[in-house]
């Protein structure tokens, strides 16, 4: 996992794409709307804007997914993913150092957003969310990640290979398969889906900390930005 203790590290290309790397002559209009066409696999899903007069909704809701989970006097960074991402993928092993550099003082909340122009972004969803039905929500994500080299931008159906993910976690394997084959499960991918819409999500990830959406550039961006939202909570 790569190390976060040099001042002002960058992340790496992916990540950097990933993160919303814009120069900062821009305005942020521009940056909302434009930095997802620049990122492989990570733009617009039907490559429109997201209706401004929309209404809010939640950034968290009740069946939200929380990593981490310390209560509401803690910071929460909402991040909305697309297991297929490359992008997400680069940004993965960093969140998870950061998720370690700052156990117990930060609530880290993930919600789905598969892109359809991805294949396999929503069989791994559902397979993730399937897993979640068992308590095993992280550890297919992590899994999801991990391998993500192996199977993201296929031309074809990944979702035996997901089904072996959950057999090597020691899923009931009927439940998992009836998970996978409810429509419920899609339709709760979906929420978040529609969710991320809603609050303006046109590509991936997209991070949201304390209610307001985060653009960071450099690894140090996002660990000041939470010592930050940590000191304003005491």
């Amino acid at each position: 996992m790569t190390s976060l203790t040099p001042k002002k590290q960058r992340l790496s290309t992916s990540a950097k794409a990933a993160l919303i790397t814009i120069p900062t002559v821009l305005i942020a209009v521009l940056i909302v709307i434009l930095v997802y066409a620049a990122n492989k696999g990570g733009g617009a899903p039907d490559g429109t804007a997201p209706d401004s007069a929309s209404p809010a909704v939640p950034l968290v809701e009740e069946n939200s997914h929380r990593l981490d989970d310390v209560g509401e006097n803690a910071p929460t960074l909402v991040e909305f993913l697309d297991f297929e991402c490359e992008a997400c993928g680069a940004v993965f092993p960093v969140m998870e150092e950061i998720r370690e550099q700052y156990a117990g003082q930060v609530n880290f909340v993930v919600r789905y957003f598969p892109i359809p122009g991805h294949l396999n972004s929503m069989n791994a969803a559902v397979a993730v969310e399937a897993a979640a039905q068992q308590g095993k929500f992280e550890e297919m994500y992590q899994r999801m990640y991990e391998t993500l080299p192996e199977w993201g931008e296929k031309q074809d159906s990944e979702a035996p290979r997901f089904r072996g993910y959950a057999e090597d976690l020691g899923l009931d394997m009927a439940a998992f398969d009836a998970a996978v084959a409810d429509p419920k499960t899609q339709e709760r991918v979906e929420f978040d889906f529609d969710a991320g819409r809603e609050l303006g999500v046109q590509g991936t990830p997209t991070f949201f900390l304390e209610g307001e959406l985060f653009a960071p550039e450099y690894v140090d961006d996002i660990t000041e930005a939470l010592d930050e939202a940590i000191a304003a909570r005491k």
